[in-house]
C-alpha cells in the first residue's frame, strides 16, 4: 500500500508546483504589464534599502531654495526648508516600507498559522479558533487604531508594523481556513493521512507549498493596507513627527506649505502622493497576476 501511495503523493505535489510555474509564465507572457508590477515593487524595495545612500536629503546652503517649483534640478521642487522633495520621498520610503513589511509578515504568519490549524483540525479546535476570529473581525479597526496611536505614540516602524499586524490577521485567518478545508479533501492529502504522516508534516510539506501563491497574494494586500494606515495616521497628526514620512509630507504640504493654493508647493504634495499611487499600482498588477495564476478559471484561453 505505502509503495503505491508515496510516489502518487510526491507526483501530485510535483505536478501542482510545475503547473504553478507554467501558469506564471503564461500569465506574464500574455500580459507583460504584470511584469511591470514586479519591477515597481522591486524598485521600491531597492529604494527603501539603498536610496538614501545615493540620494540623501540635505539642508541647502542657499536660503532662496525654499519651496521651489519642480525643475530639472529638483524634479518635485523643494520643501519649506529647501530640501529636495524627491530625496525626502526616497528617504521616507524606508520607514513606510519597513513598517509595511513587518505588518505583512505578522499578519500573514499569524493568520496563516491560525487558519491552517483550524481548517485542518476542524471539530472543537475549529469552532473555538473561528469564534475568536469572528470576535476580532467585529471590532472596528480604524477607531481602535486611532485610540492606540494616540495612547502609545508608535515611535518606530517596527512598533507600527507590530500593531498593524496584530490588528489585521482576522481576514487572512478566515481566507486560509477556507482554502485549507478545500485542499484537505484532495487526493494527495488523503494519501498522506493514510500513511500516518504527522499533522506537522502534512501542513508543512503538503498544504503550505500548495497555498504559497495564495499566501503571497495576501501578503501583498497586507502591504497596501499597512501603507494606507500609517500614512493616514501621520497625515492626521496622531503620531510623533517623522519629517520624511509620506504622511507627514502630505500634512505639511496641505496645511503649512499651502500646496492646494500655492503652485510652487504643488510638487511637495505630488511627490509622496505619486509614490503611494505607484506602489499601489505595482501591488495591484502583481496581485492581479497571482489571482489569475491561483484561479485557473480566470485565465483567458
Amino acid at each position: 500500500m505505502s509503495t503505491v501511495l508515496i510516489p502518487e503523493t510526491a507526483s501530485a505535489a510535483a505536478t501542482m508546483r510545475r503547473n504553478f510555474w507554467l501558469g506564471v509564465w503564461r500569465v506574464m507572457k500574455r500580459k507583460p504589464s504584470r511584469l511591470a508590477g514586479v519591477i515597481i515593487i522591486a524598485g521600491f524595495a531597492f529604494m527603501g534599502a539603498f536610496g538614501p545612500m545615493f540620494y540623501p536629503d540635505q539642508l541647502p546652503d542657499d536660503s532662496n531654495a525654499i519651496t521651489q517649483a519642480p525643475s530639472w534640478a529638483h524634479w518635485f521642487g523643494t520643501d519649506p526648508q529647501g530640501r529636495d522633495v524627491l530625496a525626502l520621498v526616497i528617504t521616507g520610503s524606508r520607514y513606510v516600507l519597513l513598517s509595511a513589511a513587518v505588518t505583512a509578515v505578522i499578519t500573514v504568519v499569524f493568520g496563516t498559522t491560525l487558519g491552517l490549524f483550524s481548517g485542518f483540525k476542524r471539530g472543537r479546535w475549529d469552532s473555538v479558533l473561528m469564534r475568536i476570529t469572528d470576535m476580532k473581525l467585529t471590532i472596528p479597526g480604524l477607531p481602535l487604531l486611532l485610540v492606540l496611536a494616540m495612547v502609545w505614540k508608535f515611535g518606530s516602524p517596527i512598533q507600527m508594523g507590530l500593531v498593524l499586524g496584530l490588528l489585521g490577521w482576522g481576514g487572512v485567518a478566515r481566507a486560509v481556513r477556507a482554502q485549507t478545508l478545500s485542499l484537505r479533501e484532495r487526493g494527495f492529502i488523503e494519501a498522506a493521512r493514510g500513511l500516518g504522516l504527522s499533522t506537522r508534516h502534512i501542513i508543512g510539506k503538503e498544504l503550505l507549498p500548495s497555498m504559497a501563491p495564495y499566501i503571497a497574494m495576501n501578503m501583498l494586500i497586507a502591504v497596501t493596507g499597512a501603507v494606507y494606515a500609517q500614512v493616514g495616521l501621520f497625515f492626521l497628526g496622531v503620531l510623533p513627527y517623522e519629517a520624511n514620512n509620506w504622511g507627514v509630507m502630505l500634512n505639511l504640504a496641505v496645511f503649512q506649505a499651502g500646496a492646494m493654493i500655492t503652485p510652487n508647493a504643488l510638487g511637495y504634495l505630488l511627490g509622496p502622493l505619486l509614490a503611494i499611487l505607484l506602489l499601489t499600482l505595482g501591488i495591484v498588477l502583481v496581485v492581479d497576476a497571482m489571482d489569475e495564476i491561483f484561479n485557473p478559471r480566470l485565465r483567458e484561453e
